[in-house]
């Protein structure tokens, strides 16, 4: 029976029938589907949006690598040359493995100002370890040292609740000071001959089917990746990137790694230490993106509360990634003391902290926590060490001309990284 007070139109709708969006609501579309009906039109709408509601991504980062890239060349003319890519290479590596766990620690919005002196402490134990061991198990313990460092960072920061800024700010300086403890009365440890920490900045692959073979790989895994989980979203009956546009991402992939390969082969091959960074990168990429541990890091540094109501061990999640962070810092450590000859009781230190929290921030990782990826690690200490390069070709080594310069691409990345966040706010998309 009809209600009395019910207009013409409500009266003839069925009961079920579904309400009409309210004026000015927005309809969310896949961007997959969007791009699979309209082709590369389709990419220029999907652009356009995600530039007006704040989802830039590491488009900012990879323009800033390019105008960093035409800039020196412009200045120094050999910039763009295969011996700078490997300089880039060489002293990014380890600063670079430290921002991967960097990244873990920005993903809970937290902070580990400990990260250096974890790397120079690891360092340390582990060259005053090798003179008496054999050097496999001293690598072990001195990785095993940041482990358990990070598991203290983490103990006292998700179980007694200490800030994680007042917990690593200590670590920080006690770290520091158990280093040249460790060191005793010697002031430089030099790297033993035969060591692997050796090897790990000074070793490469000198045939160059090794830089193209790896190259190969990179693109054949990656475009077998997407077309997997092309296939799996079209079999669940899921807006799925098409085929076209998986051969147009391997194909820009294989450019850029082929051109890599080309670089490498000029000079001495393929390194050593950037084939672990990139094993490091990718592990550390599935743990994210592809496991349940990634999926609930990622919850509980999008909103604690839901997380633990959600059924989340938020205390474990917060001591696992403070130990990633060691663990890795520690790794880093060891690539440190393999660029520079061996461990000292400076190690670690100096801006070495402020570069990885630095490359990860400015690679497009949320200081807020909640968003980045670990290949921000990758792009944020390719823009720094570019900079740094770069100036040293100029005569502009001065570590005050380079700090400024670092600080102010770091400002610059805050500041998109915040406007972002309120743009997207606005949009109704965070």
């Amino acid at each position: 029976m009809s209600n009395i007070n019910e207009t013409p139109a409500q009266a003839a709708a069925p009961e079920d029938a579904p309400e009409a969006p309210a004026a000015g609501a927005v309809t969310t579309v896949d961007p997959r589907l969007l791009v699979r009906e309209q082709g590369f039109k389709g990419y220029w709408i999907e652009f356009k949006r995600k530039v007006r509601s704040g989802e830039i991504g590491s488009l900012p980062v990879v323009v800033g690598l390019i105008v960093i890239g035409i800039v020196f060349q412009l200045e120094t003319g050999n910039f763009l040359t295969s011996y700078n890519l490997d300089q880039i290479t060489l002293y990014a590596t380890g600063p670079g493995i430290m921002a991967v766990g960097i990244v873990f620690v920005l993903l809970l919005g937290e902070i580990d100002l400990a990260v250096g002196s974890v790397a120079g402490l690891a360092g340390s134990v582990w060259a005053v370890l090798a003179t008496d061991m054999p050097d496999s198990l001293a690598i072990l313990l001195g990785i095993l040292s940041g482990t358990l460092i990070g598991a203290f960072h983490g103990i006292v920061f998700a179980k007694i609740g200490v800030p994680a800024f007042v917990v690593t700010l200590a670590g920080f300086l006690g770290w520091a000071g158990m280093q040249t403890w460790v060191m005793g009365d010697k002031s430089t440890i030099t790297t033993p001959l035969g060591s692997f920490v050796r090897d790990l900045t000074s070793y490469y692959f000198s045939d160059i089917a090794a830089a193209y073979g790896l190259a190969v790989v990179v693109i054949i895994a990656f475009y077998l990746a997407q077309l997997r989980d092309s296939r799996r979203r079209k079999a669940a009956e899921l807006p799925y990137r098409p085929q076209s546009e998986i051969i147009l991402r391997s194909a820009l992939l294989a450019v850029l790694c082929l051109l890599a390969a080309y670089g490498f082969n000029q000079e001495q091959g393929l390194p050593l230490s950037l084939v672990i960074f990139l094993g490091i990168l990718v592990v550390t990429d599935f743990v994210l993106r592809r496991t349940t541990y990634g999926r609930q890091v990622f919850a509980v540094g999008g909103g604690i509360e839901a997380a633990r109501r959600a059924g989340i061990n938020v205390s474990w999640i917060r001591i696992s990634v403070f130990m990633i962070s060691g663990t890795l810092g520690a790794v880093g450590g060891l690539f440190l003391a393999s660029a520079t000859g061996g461990a000292d009781r400076s190690l670690g230190g100096g801006n070495q902290l402020m570069m990885c929290i630095a490359a990860a921030v400015i690679g497009g990782t949320s200081l807020f926590g909640g968003r980045g990826k670990v290949w921000s690690a990758l792009l944020g200490i390719l823009v720094i060490q570019s900079i740094v390069q770069g100036l040293n070709q100029m005569d502009l080594s001065s570590n005050a001309i380079q700090y400024m310069i670092t600080g102010a691409v770091l400002l610059i990345a805050v500041i998109i990284d915040s406007v972002s966040r309120k743009t997207q706010k606005t949009a109704g998309r965070a």
